[in-house]
């Protein structure tokens, strides 16, 4: 049996401005985000590259729709999802009660790269 690669996560402050667009619309904008980086121990990304965790304040949440959908991640927790109102379905998650040390993303948004126009950071 071989050892499973151990699984890094490093959050901090994205330091930057990332704004999230749908449609044409600014769904997201934040200077706040967390920024995620999720790795396994051969350095090879599990999720993206980073992930922006946005603060629901800086989020447009009248154009979400909460589902009944959820997931579980051995490491941050159970996720509930959000679709984009007349937009992809799941296409925003949040971890409201993620593990103490995933505490950080604590009721925040990420959202889907492929489900939304962009997601950039500057």
């Amino acid at each position: 049996m071989t050892a499973k690669p151990s699984h890094r996560i490093e959050t901090k402050p994205a330091k930057q401005r990332v704004r999230v667009t749908f449609n044409g619309e600014v769904i997201a904008d934040t200077k706040d985000a967390i920024e995620l980086m999720e790795s396994t121990g051969t350095g090879k990304s599990t999720v993206a590259p980073v992930v922006y965790y946005i603060p629901r304040k800086d989020v447009k949440m009248d154009r979400l729709v909460r589902t009944a959908h959820s997931t579980h991640c051995p490491f941050k927790g159970d996720a509930s999802y959000y679709s984009l109102k007349n937009g992809p379905e799941n296409a925003v998650w949040s971890y409201e009660q993620p593990y103490d040390e995933m505490a950080l993303i604590k009721d925040l948004l990420a959202f889907y790269p492929d489900k939304v126009d962009s997601i950039s950071a500057a």
